[in-house]
């Protein structure tokens, strides 16, 4: 009998956005599928793929992705012109979009991706719905990251 796989197996990260959790709060989270070309998924398995200056975007009632840069692998073939910075489009549900664009409508939403992972053999994108920061709400962020490193330091001297 096989065993059932583990969700590690089966789910794994590809790229984070760790900008998105500094610049913005987060408000909802949403997963959708992109659609990809065949040198794209050749060149996420390789780990060439960079979302830092992603973010998400609504034309005629269809999510796009925008600035998520997948660098070609030298050993793409050579009828196909890759394309490091093409946009994207992302498949959800038109209810969910629906719902989305209501959202963003409103003053001070974006949508940003937070980060790509496999899922069942596919390429998902995790978005959210969020908020942009004032700098002191980023100040805020700075402090309290700097404090909990004081206080790991403090307790990894302790325990020497």
């Amino acid at each position: 009998m096989s065993t059932p796989k583990s969700k590690a197996a089966t789910d794994s990260r590809i790229a984070e956005n760790k900008k998105a959790f500094f610049n913005y709060h987060i408000e909802e989270r949403f997963e959708a599928g992109v659609v990809l070309q065949g040198w794209e998924v050749k060149a996420i398995r390789d780990g060439k793929v960079q979302i830092t200056e992603g973010y998400v975007v609504v034309r005629d009632g269809e999510l796009f992705l925008i600035g998520c840069l997948i660098h070609p692998l030298r050993s793409t073939s050579t009828h196909i012109r890759a394309d490091t910075d093409r946009t994207r489009k992302l498949l959800m549900h038109k209810a969910e979009i629906r719902r989305l664009i209501g959202k963003v409508e409103q003053k001070g939403y974006t949508l940003v991706p937070l980060n790509l992972h496999w899922k069942n053999g596919r390429v998902k994108c995790e978005i959210a719905l969020a908020r942009g920061k004032a700098q002191h709400d980023k100040r805020d962020t700075i402090k309290e990251r700097e404090g909990k490193r004081e206080v790991e330091r403090a307790l990894k001297h302790r325990m020497r």
